[in-house]
């Protein structure tokens, strides 16, 4: 069973900058895809960004050239660097590897 726990949500003022964690119980390199979700309130969950084993990555239009996926193999993490943060960003962001197993997500708040 892989488990992915997800940190470094917050509150953001609009133009700031968050750095995600996704730490994943299992070797990243096992797993195809990585990628971030995200769901804001009334919304259906997006795709926000991808990275394959490969190192090929793939970003939502909304959030290409501010958002940057990456991955740690030696820590089993990947990361969503965010900036030029806005407030439709707002959402609970998810991680999920290979879109079989989910973490439990964390809250991005963008408000001033």
């Amino acid at each position: 069973q892989v488990q992915l726990v997800e940190s470094g949500g917050g509150l953001v003022q609009p133009g700031g900058s968050l750095r995600l964690s996704c730490a994943a119980s299992v070797t990243i390199r096992s797993i195809y895809t990585m990628a971030w979700y995200r769901q804001a309130p009334g919304k259906q969950r997006e795709l926000v960004a991808s990275l394959t084993r490969s190192g090929n990555t793939n970003y939502a239009d909304s959030v290409k050239g501010r958002f940057t996926i990456s991955s740690d193999n030696a820590k089993n993490t990947v990361y969503l660097q965010m900036n030029s943060l806005k407030p439709e960003d707002t959402a609970v962001y998810y991680c999920t590897a290979a879109f079989a197993h989910w973490g439990q997500g964390t809250q991005v708040t963008v408000s001033s």
